[in-house]
């Protein structure tokens, strides 16, 4: 089977993603959010994103046929979401892939979603070098993986030690003021005169003591600390924030390490192609300085367009097609919704 059409479905946090894919060309990206239902208290609350899935799934994968052309019946498989994630988000998704599978007699494969993230950039510029170092920053994740074969395991070789890159956004954000989620309208304020030199915020776990230990690892949390600290000491003096510059100072830090240690990661494995996805991957400034300093280096920068950058069903089904096409075998339809999948278990077996 060398074109399988494949449905994917996305629940492990707030998005409800639908993801039609033939091969490697996206015929369907539907999604229904339910951030604004989060909004109100500053971050997800994983009951009501659950609820939200249980509302959303058979409407969002009637519009992602209706937007494909298709009938349930053509696909050719079933892909899911099936960890890491919310334990009850994961569950609405898998139990709709497993009743979709199991009416239509087709294979179900349970995917990692952090290995999806890696896989939808086929959707976009084709098949994945031979050999690249993927980096995925979101709101729960930042990591550096190496990357032969997605369809064979990932090796992890750096993840965060306390906040993701995009966690520490949202906490930034609350901060200053700023709405949830926090990424985009820091990106916005920083890019709307924002002054990136203004003010010298910490770079965790970049000394050489820390590199010893924790080369290709990420700390946001004392960044976080330091730049809550710095903006209530200016208010306790009566004195103004100006939100523009501390959000470019901001994400000038963030964005400093996670591209040198990325960069660091191609040299030490000999690779010459860097991908990056994830929410955070859609920050203008991430991208402008990974090509920047990958350039530099002699190494190839592929970042899928924003869209495709957050949580949606088309990495799922990219990941289940990439899946089928390598002649893998499908998930036991009694797969479980794994909270802590492990990247290293690209397939839920």
């Amino acid at each position: 089977m060398s074109e399988p059409l494949i449905l994917g479905i996305e629940t492990s946090c707030d998005e409800t993603g639908v993801g039609i894919v033939r091969g490697q060309t996206l015929l369907a990206d539907a999604i229904a959010s339910s951030v604004e239902e989060h909004a109100r208290f500053g971050g997800v609350v994983p009951e009501v994103a659950s609820r939200a899935h249980l509302e959303a799934m058979v409407p969002t994968i009637r519009r992602a046929c209706e937007t494909a052309g298709i009938k349930p019946t053509d696909v050719d498989a079933v892909a899911v979401t099936s960890g890491p994630g919310l334990a009850g988000a994961l569950l609405v998704g898998v139990a709709a892939a497993k009743g979709l599978a199991l009416s239509l007699d087709k294979p179900l494969y349970g995917v990692n979603h952090l290995a999806a993230h890696v896989a939808v950039d086929t959707l976009e510029h084709g098949d994945l070098p031979k050999g690249c170092v993927a980096m995925l920053v979101s709101g729960g994740h930042s990591s550096l993986l190496s990357v032969e074969d997605i369809t064979d395991g990932v090796e992890p070789m750096g993840s965060t030690i306390d906040d993701a890159a995009g966690e520490a956004f949202d906490k930034v954000a609350r901060v200053l003021g700023l709405p949830f989620p926090g990424g985009p309208y820091i990106d916005k304020a920083a890019r709307d005169g924002g002054d990136r030199l203004y003010v010298t915020f910490p770079r965790g776990l970049t000394s050489q003591r820390d590199l010893e230990r924790h080369r290709f690892d990420f700390s946001f949390s004392g960044l976080k600390t330091a730049v809550a600290r710095w903006v209530e000491a200016r208010r306790r003096d009566g004195e103004d924030v100006p939100v523009n510059h501390v959000a470019a100072a901001f994400q000038e830090a963030v964005c400093d390490v996670l591209t040198r240690k990325a960069i660091d990661a191609c040299k030490d494995r000999g690779f010459e192609h860097l991908l990056i996805g994830g929410g955070v991957a859609a920050n203008s400034r991430l991208r402008s300085m990974a090509e920047e300093r990958a350039s530099a280096a002699g190494i190839a920068v592929r970042v899928p367009r924003p869209g495709l950058c957050t949580d949606n069903g088309a990495m799922v089904a990219a990941l289940g097609s990439e899946l089928v096409r390598a002649g893998r075998a499908p998930s036991p339809l009694d797969l479980p919704a794994d909270s802590s999948m492990p990247i290293t278990e690209v397939l839920n077996k």
